[in-house]
C-alpha cells in the first residue's frame, strides 16, 4: 500500500518519465480479495433483494442516493476517490472550476447522471413495477369483488398502481403567435381550482420573466395538445409566489408577489386571467390592481366569506393582510421570514411557515399587535419552512422544510402524525402538492426528483427522474390531479421543465379506474395517530 501512495504523490514533472516504470505498481494496488468478495456480495444483495426499494427508497438522504451507480465498501482516503470499474484509486485535484477534470462535485454529478439515466432507461422498456411488495391489480380486483375492500380503498389502491404505470409524453403547447412557444424556460406553473388551466411563469433570455396560460381544455387519451395564451405583461424583477385569486368569480384573477429591484420597491398585482385569452380587442380584461410592498416571499387569497377579497402576503419579519377592495392593511410582526401561507376556508385563519422552521396561526379577525398572543397554533421544525398544505377537514397540517423533511401535524394534539421519506432539499423554495381525493402526495426535489407517497401511510409509491440531467435551473414544476382539463378531464401527472410540457398519464392497459368523482374522499387519517 505505501507503494500505492508514493506512485499516486509523484510530482508532476517526473510522471510522464516515468508512466512507464510506475505502470506495474499502479496495476497491483487494488483492495484485497476480502473486500473484493464484499463489494460482490454487497452488489447481489442491492440487485436481487428489493429491486422495488431500490427504485423508491425514499429514507437514503443525498449522499447514499448518490451512491446508487457505484456504491463500494472499500476505504475512503483523503484527497483520492476508487473507481469501481477501473478498481484503482484516482487523485482528486483542488477547486471547483471547470478545468478540474476529477472534484468531487463533477464526482457527484457524474453519479447522479448515471442514476437518471438508468431510471430513464427502465422507464421506457416500461418494465412492471409494484408499488408495495405483493400488490397487483388482480389482487385488487379479487379483493373488491369479494366485498373486503372499501371503494374508497380500492379507489385508492387503484391510483396507487395506476401511478406506477403512468407513461411520460411530450405535450405540443400552439399559441396564436408561434414565437412564443418554445422560446422561454418554465419555472413555474400553478393549477386553477378545477385544473382547466395553469399559469405559467417562464424566463426569458435577456433575463426577467414572463406570463401566460395554459388551456388544458384539448388535452385527452388520444389528444396531446394544448393551448396557450400569452400577454405583452414582462417584468424585469423576480417572481417569489403565485396564488390563483377569486375576486369577482372563482379564479377570476392570478395574485404574483414581485421582489424589488435597486430603487424600485417590491408589489404584489392582481392580474384578471382574462388578460390572457383570446377575446375580442373590446372586451373589458376586469379589474387590474397593484399594491407596493417590500419583498414578500409568499402570498395566499382567502376564500372565507368574513375576510372575503382579502389576501396575505409573507415579508420579512412580517405578515400583511389587506382588502384587495379597500385597501385596507392589517400587520403582524413575527421573529423570522414568513416563506410560505395557506388560508383555511372554515374560518379567517392564515397559516404561516417560517425561515426559523415555526409554523403558527393568526386569526385575521382580531387587531394587529406584536408578539406571540395571537399565535393560536405553534409547531416547529428544525429547518426553514418552504411549504404548508391544510387539508380538507382542517384537522390537519402538512409541511415542508429545507431539510428535506415533510411531516404532518395533527392540530389538535399539536403533534406530528406521520413524516415522508425522501424528499431532498437544502436550500429551495419548492412547493408540496396534496390530492386527498386520490389520496396522494407529490413534491419535486433540489434533485430534480418527483416523488409521489401514499397520504394514508406516507409510503413513497414512485421516483420519477426529470427528462434532463439535474441542475438548478432545470427543477421540474408539476401539476397532478384526476381531472386535468376540468371535469371530463383525464387523470395524470403535468411536468414542465426546460421548454418542455410532459404529461404522465395512466396506463389503459390496467384495471379500469373506478370513477373516483363520484366517491368520497378517501378515508386518509384516523384519530389516533402515532407520533413520529
Amino acid at each position: 500500500m505505501g507503494s500505492a501512495f508514493a506512485v499516486t504523490g509523484m510530482k508532476r514533472n517526473n510522471w510522464r518519465s516515468k508512466e512507464k516504470e510506475t505502470s506495474n505498481h499502479r496495476q497491483t494496488y487494488h483492495p484485497n480479495h476480502h473486500r473484493r468478495r464484499n463489494h460482490c456480495s454487497f452488489t447481489e444483495r442491492y440487485e436481487q433483494g428489493e429491486p422495488w426499494n431500490s427504485l423508491n427508497a425514499g429514507t437514503s438522504n443525498s449522499r447514499s442516493s448518490s451512491n446508487i451507480c457505484h456504491s463500494s465498501p472499500v476505504p475512503e482516503l483523503p484527497g483520492f476517490y476508487y473507481d469501481p470499474e477501473k478498481n484503482r484509486y484516482f487523485r482528486l485535484l483542488p477547486g471547483h472550476n471547470n478545468y478540474n477534470p476529477l472534484t468531487k462535485e463533477s464526482l457527484q454529478n457524474k453519479e447522479m447522471e448515471c442514476k437518471r439515466l438508468k431510471l430513464l432507461e427502465e422507464e421506457e422498456k416500461q418494465k412492471k413495477k409494484t408499488s408495495r411488495a405483493g400488490l397487483n391489480s388482480s389482487l385488487v380486483l379479487h379483493k373488491r369483488q369479494l366485498g373486503l375492500l372499501s371503494s374508497t380503498n380500492y379507489c385508492r389502491l387503484v391510483h396507487e398502481l395506476k401511478v406506477n404505470c403512468m407513461k411520460r409524453r411530450k405535450v405540443e403547447i400552439q399559441s396564436p403567435d408561434s414565437s412564443v412557444t418554445g422560446t422561454n424556460n418554465f419555472k413555474l406553473i400553478v393549477a386553477d381550482t378545477a385544473c382547466e388551466r395553469i399559469f405559467t411563469v417562464n424566463d426569458v433570455e435577456h433575463g426577467g420573466c414572463k406570463y401566460g396560460i395554459i388551456n388544458l381544455s384539448g388535452l385527452g387519451k388520444d389528444s396531446l395538445t394544448v393551448e396557450m395564451y400569452d400577454n405583452l405583461y414582462f417584468t424585469n424583477r423576480k417572481v417569489n409566489s403565485v396564488c390563483w385569486a377569486s375576486l369577482t368569480h372563482q379564479d377570476s384573477h392570478v395574485l404574483l408577489c414581485l421582489m424589488g429591484i435597486a430603487e424600485t420597491p417590491g408589489c404584489a398585482s392582481l392580474l384578471p386571467a382574462s388578460l390572457f385569452s383570446n377575446s375580442n380587442p373590446g372586451d373589458q380584461p376586469g379589474m387590474l390592481c397593484s399594491f407596493k410592498i417590500s419583498t414578500a416571499w409568499s402570498c395566499a387569497w382567502c376564500l372565507n366569506p368574513q375576510a372575503d377579497n382579502c389576501f396575505s402576503t409573507g415579508l420579512i419579519r412580517r405578515v400583511l393582510v389587506t382588502n384587495a377592495m379597500t385597501g385596507h392593511r392589517q400587520t403582524f410582526g413575527t421573529s423570522s421570514d414568513v416563506l410560505a401561507q395557506q388560508f383555511a376556508t372554515q374560518t379567517p385563519v392564515l397559516y404561516n411557515g417560517c425561515r426559523s422552521g415555526e409554523v403558527f396561526s393568526i386569526d385575521i379577525r382580531q387587531r394587529s399587535r406584536r408578539g406571540h398572543s395571537w399565535k393560536a397554533v405553534r409547531l416547529f421544525h428544525d429547518s426553514a419552512v418552504t411549504s404548508v398544505h391544510l387539508l380538507q377537514a382542517e384537522y390537519y397540517l402538512m409541511a415542508a422544510d429545507m431539510a428535506g423533511k415533510i411531516k404532518l401535524w395533527d392540530l389538535r394534539a399539536m403533534k406530528c402524525v406521520k413524516q415522508y421519506e425522501g424528499h431532498h432539499n437544502e436550500y429551495a423554495t419548492l412547493p408540496l402538492h396534496v390530492n386527498e381525493e386520490e389520496g396522494l402526495v407529490t413534491a419535486v426535489g433540489q434533485d430534480c426528483y418527483t416523488r409521489i407517497w401514499s397520504l394514508q401511510d406516507a409510503h413513497l409509491l414512485r421516483t420519477i427522474p426529470s427528462p434532463y440531467p439535474s441542475s438548478r435551473d432545470s427543477i421540474p414544476s408539476v401539476v397532478f390531479s384526476s381531472r386535468l382539463g376540468g371535469s371530463r378531464g383525464v387523470p395524470g401527472l403535468l411536468m414542465a421543465v426546460k421548454q418542455d410540457l410532459y404529461h404522465f398519464s395512466y396506463n389503459s392497459d390496467n384495471p379500469c379506474c373506478p370513477q373516483t368523482r363520484d366517491m368520497d374522499p378517501p378515508a386518509l387519517l384516523g384519530d389516533s395517530g402515532e407520533s413520529c
